[in-house]
C-alpha cells in the first residue's frame, strides 16, 4: 500500500515578499515526546520522566527544545517555500518551555530576499499562548 504524503507549497522565489507570513498550528503530545526520545536516544528524565517533571522547576515534563525546533523544518519544507526550498542554517533561542498537550504556533515571517543568490531570510517562531516559547532564524535558498 503506497502512503499518501501532504503536498508541500511550490513557491517561486519571485511569488515570495518580504513581510509574508505563513504559519500551522501543532498539539504536542506526550506520545510524539516518547516517540522523539527513542528516534534520538535523549531519554533526560525531565522530557520522560513524570516524577522527575514533577520535582523539577517546571513541576512537569517540557517538550525537548529540539523536537519544536524540528517543526521549523516543516514550516520551510512545506510551506515556504516549500518543495524548492534548500535550507543552509538556522539560529535557535529557547526562551519559554512548552508541555505534553500544549498547542502551539509556528510562525515564520519573511524578513528579507537576496535575488543574486535567491536566498531568503525567515524570522522563525513557535508560539504558545500568545508568547514566543522559541524563536530564532531560518536562511534558506529558493531552488
Amino acid at each position: 500500500m503506497k502512503i499518501k504524503y501532504p503536498k508541500p507549497a511550490v513557491l517561486e522565489y519571485y511569488d515570495i515578499e518580504v513581510g509574508a507570513v505563513y504559519h500551522f498550528h501543532k498539539k504536542i503530545h506526550k506520545e510524539q515526546v516518547m516517540e522523539f526520545a527513542r528516534l534520538i536516544g535523549d531519554y533526560n528524565p525531565l522530557h520522560t520522566d513524570p516524577v522527575f517533571g514533577e520535582q523539577s522547576l517546571f513541576h512537569k515534563n517540557v517538550v525537548h527544545g529540539m523536537l519544536l525546533a524540528s517543526l521549523f523544518s516543516t514550516l520551510v519544507g512545506m510551506y515556504c517555500p516549500g518543495e524548492k526550498c534548500l535550507y543552509l542554517s538556522q539560529s535557535l533561542h529557547f526562551k519559554k518551555p512548552v508541555f505534553f498537550n500544549d498547542n502551539v504556533m509556528v510562525r515564520g515571517t519573511v524578513q528579507s530576499k537576496n535575488d543574486s543568490v535567491q536566498l531568503i531570510t525567515i524570522k522563525t517562531e513557535i508560539v504558545k499562548d500568545n508568547v514566543v516559547a522559541i524563536s530564532g532564524t531560518a536562511i534558506v535558498r529558493v531552488l
